[in-house]
C-alpha cells in the first residue's frame, strides 16, 4: 500500500527529486512496512536500486511483486538481531547490484514496554540488540564497502526518545540514546572519507505497526488505552498531530542525496517540535 499523505517530493516520481539517486544502491533494514517501506518507495522514486530486509518473507515478496517489476527492488529475509544477517544483507546488496551507496538502519522499536523494576534481562538484551547492536553491525559492515570507495551515506533511525526519557521504555530509550552516540563517533571516523553518518529522530508516527502494537504498549506503559497514548503524544507536539511516514522519508531522501554532503553526526528531528534540542 503506497502511502498518500504528507509532502509529495519524497514519493512523487515527477517531483523535484526525480533522478536524485539514479544509479545508486541502498539497503534498508526493516524495509517492508511502516517507515522503512516509505523510505524504500522514496528511494525507488528517486531512481535508486533498493534491497529491503524484513522478518516476514510473505510481506517482503509481496512488496517486490508490487513495486519491483523493473528489477530495482529486492528482498532478503532475516532478523537483524543476528550479526550474521546484517553482514549478509550488506554483502548481498553489493554483490547483487555491484555497489553500495546508502545504508538505512531502520529496524527497531519499543519491543518490551515495562517499568524497570519489572523488566527482565532478556527483554533488556532484545531492546539493545534490535535498536543499537544491529546499527553497530550495519555501520561496521557498510564501512567495509564505503571506506575503500571513499563515499557513502549511512542513516540510522533513532527516535525522539533518543533525546528525552519516557517511563516504561527504559530499554528502548537507552538504546536510542546509545545509537545517537554511535552515530556521532562513526561520523567523526568517516568524515574525511566522503562518508556521512546521521540519525533521524521521528516523533510519533502512526504506522500500521504502531496500530497493531499500540493498545498493548499503552497498557504496559501505565496508560488506560491506545487513545490515551495518542492524546499524550499529540499534547506534547507543537503541530498537535502525528508525524507521517512521508515526512520521515523526505528527510531520509535528503540525507541520502548529494545536497546533504556537509551534514554528518547530526540527530535530525521530525517530531513536530517535541525534542528539546
Amino acid at each position: 500500500m503506497t502511502q498518500q499523505a504528507g509532502p509529495a517530493p519524497a514519493s512523487t516520481p515527477d517531483g523535484p527529486v526525480r533522478g536524485a539517486l539514479a544509479g545508486q544502491v541502498a539497503v534498508i533494514t526493516g524495509g517492508t512496512r511502516g517507515i522503512g517501506r516509505g523510505v524504500a518507495e522514496a528511494y525507488l522514486a528517486a531512481g535508486a536500486s533498493v534491497l529491503v530486509n524484513g522478518r516476514d518473507t510473505a510481506t517482503g515478496e509481496a512488496l517486490v511483486a508490487q513495486l519491483g517489476q523493473d528489477g530495482r527492488l529486492a528482498f532478503l529475509a532475516g532478523d537483524v538481531t543476528s550479526r550474521a544477517v546484517v553482514d549478509d544483507l550488506i554483502a548481498t546488496a553489493a554483490a547483487r547490484f555491484g555497489r553500495l551507496d546508502i545504508v538505512v538502519l531502520n529496524a527497531g522499536g519499543a519491543l518490551n514496554p515495562a517499568p524497570i523494576a519489572q523488566m527482565t534481562d532478556e527483554e533488556w538484551d532484545l531492546d539493545l540488540a534490535w535498536n543499537l547492536s544491529h546499527a553497530f553491525w550495519g555501520i561496521r559492515a557498510a564501512f567495509g564497502v564505503m571506506i575503500p570507495q571513499r563515499s557513502g551515506r549511512i542513516i540510522c533511525m533513532s527516535s525522539k526518545q533518543g533525546k528525552i526519557g519516557r517511563p516504561g521504555l527504559a530499554g528502548y530509550v537507552a538504546a536510542k540514546h546509545g545509537l545517537n552516540g554511535l552515530v556521532k563517533s562513526a561520523a567523526m571516523e568517516a568524515g574525511e572519507l566522503g562518508i556521512t553518518v546521521n540519525a533521524v529522530c521521528p516523533g510519533h508516527v502512526l504506522t500500521d505497526i504502531i496500530r497493531e502494537r499500540g493498545p498493548q504498549s499503552a497498557l504496559q506503559m501505565g496508560l488506560s488505552s491506545f487513545e490515551e497514548l495518542i492524546a499524550m503524544h499529540t499534547r506534547e507536539s507543537a503541530v498537535k498531530r502525528a508525524i507521517t511516514v512521508e515526512e520521515v522519508a523526505a528527510l531520509c531522501l535528503f540525507l541520502a542525496s548529494e545536497a546533504s554532503s556537509g551534514i554528518t553526526g547530526a540527530m535530525l528531528s521530525v517530531d513536530g517540535g517535541v525534542s528539546p534540542y
